[in-house]
C-alpha cells in the first residue's frame, strides 16, 4: 500500500505534463497557440465589425489578408504588450476608432482594448497594422 500514494502522483504529473504541451483540452478539444478574434468599432456610427485569425502553420481566419496580419505579428517581439503605467503621451486624437482583440497568443491570454486617443494608443493601434483594418484618419 505505500507505493499507491507515490505512484498516484507520478501519474498525476504525466498527464498534466501531456495535456499542457498537448494544444488540446480535457473534452478532446484543439486550440492554437496563435488563435484571435478582432472587434473593431469604426467610431462612426456604422455596426461594429469583427474577424478572427489564427496563425499556427498556415494562416487563416476572417481578417481580410490573413496571411500578412500573421507574418507581421510573428516578427513583433510582444505585439499585445499593454502601454507602461506612467508612460507620457502626446495630447492628439487620431479618431474615435476603438478596438479589442482578445484569444491566445504565443500560448499566453492575449485581452487589449485599443484606441486613438492619444499619442501612446496611436502608435499601439498602428503597431499593429494589418491586424486592425478598418479606415483611420
Amino acid at each position: 500500500m505505500r507505493i499507491v500514494g507515490p505512484l498516484l502522483a507520478v501519474l498525476a504529473l504525466v498527464t498534466a505534463c501531456a495535456t499542457a504541451d498537448s494544444g488540446t483540452d480535457a473534452g478532446g478539444a484543439s486550440h492554437s497557440r496563435n488563435d484571435l478574434t478582432v472587434e473593431a468599432d469604426a467610431g462612426d456610427g456604422s455596426p461594429s465589425q469583427s474577424w478572427t485569425l489564427t496563425c499556427d502553420g498556415a494562416a487563416d481566419g476572417t481578417l481580410p489578408d490573413p496571411a500578412t496580419a500573421c507574418a507581421h505579428l510573428q516578427g513583433m517581439d510582444e505585439p499585445f504588450a499593454p502601454l507602461p503605467n506612467g508612460v507620457a503621451c502626446t495630447e492628439q486624437f487620431g479618431g474615435a476608432q476603438t478596438a479589442h482583440v482578445s484569444g491566445v497568443w504565443d500560448g499566453d491570454p492575449v485581452d487589449l482594448e485599443l484606441s486613438r486617443s492619444d499619442g501612446c494608443r496611436i502608435a499601439q493601434w498602428d503597431g499593429l497594422g494589418p491586424l486592425l483594418p478598418i479606415p483611420v484618419g
